[in-house]
């Protein structure tokens, strides 16, 4: 039996991968963080698969307390994991500041992800050649030049697009350092677009992403059509491809700062000082 952890699964495009997965009959590690949204989620995916092994873990990762709490609660629930779904992600409504002095939107989306695979990668070895991360990205990651070097918390200039589209940016340079890194051991790394998604994503959002939402309706993809890449990948779709970029099941050219390996290095450099700054 595979299993798979999949974060932001209780709605929207996680909740399907969660729910789809399951009927395969993987074993299911998720996480939500709203305890209602949870609840409503756990009892979609087991009416969907009865028999499966289902855990749904609340945990708030914008924190990395947090962040280590869920990688310890999930250590306890299984010895290895075939598959990591980094998929939780918001987009601001406002610059808000975590407890551990981060602006929120860049640890939750990027932060969370790069110390949770971190935490959880004995566990991905332990499956053995095959094992994945798989990054929710974003096309919004071309709405910016590049990551904001200079300012990556965004203290000096803030915007809730500015903010999410450099989070997507960095869930793609993300895979690009962490691929060459566990490729000795037969782990894949791959980031995916899932599409324009009708979901609550902008649930958190400022007025203009809320509209621009609502403008956009009739050319929205479900949660079922946003989830497939993630779903195609996961049950070995891609061969042996890691590193990439992914749309609509293909690998996708980007811009030339989420192609850059030295951002990535970059990156990978700035984030473990964050995260060890955290006290993880």
């Amino acid at each position: 039996m595979k299993t798979i952890v999949v974060t932001g699964a209780s709605s929207g495009i996680g909740l399907v991968v969660a729910r789809e997965l399951a009927k395969a009959g993987w074993r299911v590690i998720a996480q939500g963080r709203d305890p209602g949204r949870c609840a409503s989620a756990f009892a979609q995916i087991r009416s969907g698969a009865p028999a499966a092994q289902v855990d749904m873990v609340e945990a708030d990762l914008s924190t990395m307390a947090q962040v280590d709490r869920f990688a310890r609660e999930v250590a306890g629930l299984t010895d290895r994991i075939d598959v990591l779904a980094n998929n939780a992600g918001f987009i601001p409504e406002r610059r808000v500041v975590t407890a551990d002095g981060y602006e929120q939107c860049f640890a939750a989306n990027h932060l969370a992800p790069f110390l949770l695979t971190n935490r959880l990668l004995p566990l991905l070895r332990a499956a053995g050649p095959g094992a994945q991360v798989i990054n929710t990205a974003s096309v919004a990651h071309t709405f910016v030049k590049d990551m904001r070097w200079d300012d990556l918390q965004l203290s000096a200039k803030f915007s809730p697009g500015d903010a999410y589209a450099q989070s997507k940016l960095a869930n793609i340079l993300h895979v690009r350092a962490l691929a060459p890194r566990v490729a000795g051991d037969g782990i894949r790394a791959n980031a995916v677009h899932p599409g324009l998604v009708a979901t609550n994503f902008p649930a958190h959002g400022n007025w203009l992403v809320r509209a621009m939402y609502m403008v956009s309706k009739p050319f929205q993809l479900t949660a079922e059509q946003g989830a497939d890449t993630i779903i195609w990948l996961a049950e070995g779709g891609g061969g042996d491809t890691t590193g990439e970029y992914y749309v609509k099941r293909a690998i996708t050219k980007t811009t030339p700062a989420a192609q850059s390996r030295e951002g990535a290095e970059r990156l990978w450099q700035i984030s473990a000082e964050l995260v060890a700054a955290a006290g993880q």
